[in-house]
């Protein structure tokens, strides 16, 4: 590679003294070969006897649900582990037998239709997540064949031991062992987001006894035997070793390369495959696909046990009817029902048997009554649900331009559950966050500058009807300067011509700005990049908000251009001279940033000799480090800060000192000592190096920097929290961040009080220095449940008031918090809560968080994420919802929905979810309606018949009522029907607490609509045989027989619910028109046709319409007078609550129907309740801050 040593040396160098070696403690090393440390894999020898007698897993990977052998049984199982669907399997047996009151076929064909467009459904989307799994097991990586020689390979055809290359921006295939690089020194540098979704690069550094295999050839007789832990789901931990040459080196996770990590800034590396497929790390985060139902589907199959009971009492209640009366049948020798023919049974009229007759009736009754039980339910939810996802699908308001990426259901079976959405636990980065920092503002000197304008402040702005940016935290007018006309600036959004464009020489602290910028050009460490062709210079650096500023530094005139193993190099405009001059400062010392210090430092020699400690940190730590001469603009810059933190912005405070030659000689020395230490507790010495040197700074400023969120983020959470949706953030990010972005997108607020449980205490620390495991570990736990308990305890006597908390967590803490003994405890903290932060967590424990507000609150969680680190979560949570992001598609292929911004989950829910979840609730309860009309004419009539077992119905008539005289409408229904449109959903957030609550589908509701359906059948049934009865039916003279009476009666059951279901609908398409005008067409026309065939298949219906129907005008004033009579009801039942108890929905319909949608003072007084004050988003935080304001004015 051309100017590769060069590059080599620039990269390098730098950071060797950062890596060492590895230092593990002799107690964790000598685990190895015990419980949990048994695996031994040989390097270069994968195909070896010794290797192949440990059956190692491959490295195919599969994320299906089903497989070609599973497919039947389990998808079978899925089928009828549904009790409705069970049930018709037993029924459609016992239909061939004798006992049965229709033919079997009409019985059975049903079911086979039902079950079989339900399991090709299922196929067809387990197909697609198989297409996924196709294409990440077929990727190719070179793997080393034999003498040498490596060639091209697909991922799922390595093996334990194989040697692979992986080139530039390539990603790991396996967990790897690093053995060597394109760097010398064995270095490279990875990129992690699939796992922790952090997107700076981590280096890696292989062991310097294999540093040297740069070639392939080296690789011809390499052997090596690595001893280690067995699969787990640690991903920062791994203990181990090599044996090469004969020799142990201890490996670290230094060494260790994960699966699903992108090598960057690396042209190759060479490792040995250490864990393949489902042992890989991110795998073993990761569970099997679950079978996810939603409460509604889980609730229905109790309403199903219900309606059975009410089936088997019918069938007992007839069964006992009719045993007494064949008891007492004969009379005289001679039978009373001698028109049942029981001279022509065996037994089942026979009043010698009456007993066992009465028990085979019950049978037949059971049979006869599973029209009760709508058996096509399932497969019509099925279908709206498909068509549903389609329209999501569709939806060109989910849909992302830039990343041509539209919204994607990946199943359909939460379709309703995204309206119950009472949780969101969201992963951050790549969620809420769009990977990209910019810098916007700075407090120099106890001097606001920077006129940009946070997503936050925009936010607040237009709720207060202010225009955006009229008025900052900085007081400063937004007069256009020259700097606007430039082009954007990717990490750079900073207008003010105070300080742009060489100006700030002019401001009266033009010193304190000098050295201000020095600290942002020269503390931090990223690496230059300088463009041949361009000149222009880019950065690689360990975190985006680093970038930010040494960009802002070059903008601003101060411009990092290269680096050394031991210089800094910059251009900077100089003061005096007013010119563009070349400085160099020697590099002594970088003191680097962990989260226990919270701060970075460097330690420079500038070009006159003097060496400066420049230092960048948190507030909290950063203003206790101030020398008493330093703090002269510390409470003007307190001041900024706390007004860029309520804009949403993080915030780093700037300081510097002199040192002079003997204080850093001494401080020298004990900092190379602690750095060349190899004991376990190295880190803790070289930060207690760094403290004594690291205080009396002289305060410069402070840097703010916008944690640029996703378009919308901030919006969407508000309408969210509006919706009164709880909001959770689980990240692996630090807590500064996470609280950082807390206050971005407005989960957090100034005023909002903050439950913060850590183990950062000073006494921890002590613990932790000493090493005693067993006294850490029970001192762990006793903090930690000393701080919920008090978290409790606060939110207990702030009950009843307005104040809102917010519980940050970290993840020792959580990992304490989750416990058996103590996660009942920490859920109601947490719920108790406004909003909840849990930072540093691993991908089991957002997993871990999920199951247990999942379980402890039994309401519907909703999971985001974007990485592989959030697929544990997703497939946790009820629904699962996947970013299509940045980040590959380990999480989308675990989800349930993908979207490609966070901001679309405002409209997925809000709109779709509202609307899903009142179709799906309204289409069953609607399904019961019908059946039970249907059913309990059946049951009546029987009843009507001596309880004779004979249905009042052909047999196709019983057959085809559920699939082609009323369930098309319903479908329709579920598919189109809106109550509210899309934009009154989002107008009024707190329609979406209907589904939360369960309003539309409680049992109250269900057992009315179940009631309207006795009712009805009631109605048709009484009003036919009594007006059918006695008179003549025709001109003929012809009395009504079975036939007739059956033909009427079905007739009115047909138009009855059709109409009923014209009178629930609130959104008339012409789709519901065609459905509802249709069904009752095709009844007459099947009318018609079946009538029309031959006796024998015909039967009870041979022109029994022609001949005997149509042509008597009381079968027409009869079906008029029923309908409407069934009718009546509902209709008034629905004008009453309307107009005196309306619903929510209902009093938004009011809203559009009598042209009120532009009174704000109406829309906010149906709105009012929607807010409250301990809910989170822009709106709450502004309504706090006016209550403040007020109280401050009362006063």
């Amino acid at each position: 590679m051309p100017g590769g040593g060069k590059r080599r040396l620039r990269f390098s160098k730098l950071y060797s003294f950062s890596c060492g070696k590895a230092s593990l403690k002799d107690d964790d090393h000598s685990q190895i070969g015990g419980p949990g440390f048994s695996r031994v894999v040989f390097c270069n020898e994968p195909g070896g006897f010794d290797a192949g007698i440990r059956k190692y897993g491959g490295n195919y990977v599969r994320t299906t649900k089903y497989t070609l052998a599973t497919f039947l049984p389990k998808s079978l199982f899925e089928q009828f582990r549904r009790v409705a669907n069970f049930f018709f399997l037993v029924t459609g047996i016992l239909a061939f037998t004798p006992l049965a009151p229709y033919t079997a076929v009409s019985a059975i064909i049903p079911l086979i239709v039902v079950i079989g467009a339900t399991m090709v459904k299922e196929g067809i989307e387990d197909w697609r997540r198989k297409q996924q799994d196709i294409e990440v097991n077929n990727r190719k990586v070179k793997v080393h064949q034999r003498d040498g020689v490596f060639d091209y390979t697909v991922w799922k055809n390595l093996r334990v031991g194989d040697i692979v290359k992986v080139e530039k921006d390539g990603f790991f295939p396996a967990d790897l062992l690093l053995l060597s690089s394109s760097y010398d020194d064995a270095i490279c540098y990875v990129e992690t987001m699939n796992l922790d979704g952090e997107t700076n690069l981590k280096l890696k550094q292989a062991l310097e006894v294999t540093s040297q295999l740069h070639e392939d050839s080296n690789f011809r007789d390499f052997k090596a035997t690595v001893k280690c832990e067995d699969p787990n789901a640690h991903l920062y931990a791994f203990i181990g070793s090599m044996e090469f040459e004969e020799i142990q080196y201890p490996l670290s996770p230094q060494q260790i390369l994960l699966r699903d990590s992108k090598l960057r800034n690396t042209d190759y590396i060479y490792g040995a495959v250490i864990f393949g497929g489902h042992d890989t790390k991110v795998m073993q985060n990761s569970t099997d696909p679950p079978s996810k139902r939603s409460k509604i589907e889980k609730k229905m199959d109790r309403i199903i046990y219900f309606l059975f009971c009410i089936l088997f009492l019918m069938a007992f209640v007839g069964s006992v009817l009719f045993g007494i009366a064949t008891e007492d049948d004969l009379e005289n020798g001679r039978s009373k029902r001698w028109y049942l023919r029981p001279d022509d049974s065996t037994i089942f009229f026979d009043p010698k048997r009456a007993p066992i007759a009465a028990i085979f009736h019950f049978l037949t009754a059971v049979m006869l009554y599973t029209y009760l039980i709508p058996i096509s339910l399932y497969v019509s939810i099925e279908i709206v649900k498909v068509l549903q996802t389609i329209f999501i699908n569709q939806d060109i308001n989910m849909y992302y331009e830039e990343a041509d990426k539209p919204a994607h259901a990946r199943t359909s079976n939460l379709n309703e559950e995204l309206g119950q959405v009472d949780t969101i636990l969201s992963d951050k980065t790549g969620t809420l966050t769009c990977n990209s920092m910019e810098f916007i503002k700075c407090s120099v000197a106890g001097t606001a500058y920077g006129r940009g304008v946070t997503e936050v402040e925009r936010s607040m702005d237009r709720r207060k009807g202010s225009a955006v940016g009229k008025e900052n935290v900085n007081g400063v007018n937004p007069i256009k300067d020259a700097t606007d006309s430039k082009s954007p600036i990717k990490g750079f959004n900073f207008k003010d011509e105070r300080i742009m464009n060489g100006n700030w020489v002019n401001e009266s602290h033009a010193d304190v700005i000098h050295k201000f910028l020095h600290v942002l050009a020269i503390c931090h460490t990223a690496i230059p990049e300088v463009d041949e062709d361009t000149r222009k210079v880019s950065y690689e650096a360990e975190s985006p908000d680093e970038a930010a500023f040494v960009i802002a530094a070059r903008e601003i005139g101060f411009e990092f251009f290269n680096r050394t193993q031991t210089s800094i190099s910059i251009y900077e405009l100089d003061p005096e001279s007013g010119k563009r001059v070349e400085r160099l400062y020697k590099l002594l010392n970088v003191l680097e940033f962990n989260s226990s210090r919270k701060r970075m430092s460097v330690i420079v020699r500038n070009e006159e000799g003097q060496i400066l400690l420049l230092s960048k940190g948190a507030d909290s730590v950063m203003f206790g480090k101030l020398a008493k001469n330093g703090r002269e603009f510390e409470e003007e810059t307190r001041e900024h800060v706390n007004k860029y933190a309520d804009a949403g912005l993080r915030t780093l405070i700037l300081a510097y000192r002199e040192l002079d030659e003997e204080e850093y000689k001494e401080f020298n020395e004990k900092f190379t000592e602690a750095k060349n230490s190899v004991s376990a507790d190295r880190e803790t010495l070289i930060d207690e190096v760094s403290e004594t040197i690291e205080g009396d700074l002289i305060l410069l400023g402070a840097t703010a920097v916008e944690d640029k969120l996703q378009n919308g983020v901030p919006n969407c959470i508000d309408k969210l929290a509006q919706a009164g949706i709880k909001i959770w953030v689980l990240t692996g990010d630090k807590m500064e961040t996470a609280i950082n972005i807390g206050f971005a997108c407005s989960l957090l607020r100034q005023g909002m009080k903050q439950i913060i449980i850590n183990l950062e205490s000073p006494q921890m620390q002590a613990l932790e220095k000493a090493g005693d495991k067993s006294a850490i570990i029970k001192a762990s736990k006793e903090s930690v449940v000393r701080q919920i308990t008090e978290g409790k305890d606060l939110l207990t006597s702030s009950r009843g008031s307005s104040e809102a908390y917010a519980l940050i967590i970290d993840g020792k803490s959580l990992a304490y918090a989750l416990e058996d003994d103590m996660k009942n405890t920490f859920l109601e903290l947490a719920t108790g809560c406004a909003s909840v932060i849990c930072c540093r967590s691993s991908p089991k424990q957002k997993a871990l968080v999920t199951r247990l507000v999942k379980s402890g609150t039994g309401k519907t969680t909703l999971a985001i994420g974007d990485g592989a680190n959030d697929v544990g979560m997703l497939q946790e949570a009820d629904i699962g919802v996947g970013i299509s992001g940045v980040e590959g598609m380990q999480a989308v292929m675990s989800s349930d929905i993908a979207i490609a911004q966070f901001r679309f989950l405002e409209r997925l829910l809000l709109v779709h979810g509202h609307w899903c979840y009142r179709r799906i609730s309204s289409m069953i309860c609607y399904f019961f309606y019908k059946n039970i009309t249907f059913g309990f004419t059946l049951f009546l009539y029987e009843a009507y018949a001596s309880f004779s077992g004979q249905p009042a119905y052909n047999d196709w008539f019983l057959a085809l009522y559920n699939v082609f005289f009323s369930s098309i409408p319903v479908v329709a229904m579920g598919v189109f029907d809106q109550d509210v449109s899309a934009r009154y959903c989002l107008k009024f957030p707190l329609l979406y607490q209907e589904g939360v609550q369960n309003i539309l589908f409680s049992w109250r509701r269900i057992l009315s609509w179940m009631l309207n359906g006795f009712c009805s059948a009631i109605i048709i049934f009484f009003f036919c045989t009594k007006a059918l009865e006695l008179q003549a039916f025709n001109n003929d003279g012809q009395t009504a027989g079975r036939d007739i009476l059956g033909g009427t009666m079905y007739t009115c059951v047909v138009w009855a619910v059709n109409l009923q279901m014209a009178l629930t609908i609130s959104y008339f398409t012409l789709v519901q028109h065609v459905v509802i005008w249709g069904s009752i067409a095709v009844y007459y026309i099947f009318l018609l046709a079946y009538g029309a065939m031959s006796p024998s298949i015909s039967t009870t219906a041979y022109k029994v319409f022609i001949e005997n129907l149509a042509p008597a005008a009381s079968y027409w004033l009869v079906t008029l007078v029923v309908v409407i009579a069934t009718l009546i009801p509902y209709f008034s039942y629905s004008a009453v609550q309307m107009r005196f108890f309306p619903m929510y929905h209902e009093m938004i319909q009011w809203i559009r129907h009598n042209g009120q949608s532009n009174d704000p003072e109406y829309c906010n007084t149906v709105r009012q309740s929607s807010f409250r004050s301990t809910t989170v988003g822009f709106t709450a935080r502004l309504a706090a801050r006016t209550n403040c304001q007020k109280h401050k004015s009362s006063r």
